[in-house]
């Protein structure tokens, strides 16, 4: 079977394809037939070694995808050969077969094809988890979404409008802008020409924002962080900017707000039955036609590369999906 390689840390062109055997499941393992697999900023990352998880070289990164059971190992139930899937991985599945632990495992939900799955588990999971249960935002607040047009970030828009929320958008382009109206964002900022902070003054009528989801990082977390409603929540998701903000803490006092940190992978296995939930959930949402996800482009498995470079030079809208 072919797998995409990173045998020594670089840049997205370092990555080779070569033959591999098949993998056989083990106890409490399921080996997948992969049809789709999505791409994410974090396997940008950790291809370069800048990742907080360093996996051992050679391996395969993508962090999630979608596909088939081929095999179930010894003491799993629930799973049976030809059963849809998704599958989350830290790395290795830029592969056309992956093993993973049966934990990792989520049956595909009905009327979801399978771009569609890899693109979903990952950014609605993160969203979901930040929104309903680090941030409890409600029906009547107000959202702000930084890095609004990528994967998770469509996917807090949605989710924020299930909830009942008033939902800002902040991207870097007026295309990027439309793609998030598309999925319900009430308005819109455009924080490489706008100041963000006037901005959300005047669309908030001074009153600031109660949750802000910030995917981004760099310069664009301290003015959100100023512009929070007494009692708001910033939510520590990533940093796509690629600088770590240094917040000057006095603001938490002055505004009585929250900094909360967001990590849906350690979320997934600390809390399983609060991971359940959550899936539960989204698919009961997916199933009412409220969580769309965009797919913005397809590549072939041997193009890893080439997808990995879009989501590098960070013009994804959505998300991007190696095909097998």
């Amino acid at each position: 079977m072919k797998a995409v390689l990173c045998k020594q840390f670089g840049p997205p062109e370092s990555l080779v394809v070569e033959e591999l055997p098949s993998p056989r499941a083990g106890a409490g393992e399921v080996v997948v037939s992969v049809k789709a697999a999505s791409v994410n900023f974090p396997d940008v990352l950790i291809i370069q070694n800048k990742y907080q998880f360093k996996p051992p070289l050679p391996f395969s990164p993508g962090s999630e995808m979608a596909g088939l059971v081929k095999e179930v190992g010894e003491g799993v139930q629930g799973y049976k050969p030809g059963d849809r899937v998704i599958a989350f991985t830290t790395y290795g599945a830029f592969a056309e077969e992956v093993k993973v632990e049966a934990g990792r495992l989520v049956p595909i939900p009905e009327g979801m094809d399978f771009n569609s799955a890899a693109a979903f588990l990952l950014t609605y999971g993160t969203s979901d988890h930040a929104l309903r249960d680090r941030g409890a935002l409600r029906a009547g607040e107000t959202l702000l979404v930084l890095g609004a047009a990528g994967g998770v970030g469509i996917a807090a828009i949605e989710i924020g409008k299930a909830l009942g929320a008033r939902v800002i958008a902040c991207a870097s382009s007026a295309d990027k802008l439309e793609v998030c109206r598309q999925h319900g964002a009430d308005a819109a900022i455009n924080y490489a020409g706008e100041d963000l902070r006037e901005r959300i003054k005047e669309l908030t009528g001074g009153k600031g924002v109660d949750v802000v989801y910030d995917a981004v990082g760099g310069p664009y977390t301290e003015p959100a962080l100023r512009s929070t409603a007494w009692r708001g929540r910033l939510l520590v998701v990533g940093f796509a900017a690629g600088d770590i903000p240094k917040i000057p803490l006095n603001l938490t006092l002055l505004k009585g707000c929250s900094i909360v940190g967001v990590f849906w992978g350690d979320f997934a296995r600390r809390e399983p039955k609060a991971f359940a939930d959550s899936i539960r959930q989204l698919g009961a949402w997916f199933r009412a036609g409220k969580l769309k996800p965009h797919v913005s482009q397809t590549f072939p498995l041997v193009r890893a590369a080439d997808a990995l470079k879009l989501m590098a030079a960070r013009k994804v809208k959505g998300k991007v999906v190696l095909t097998v």
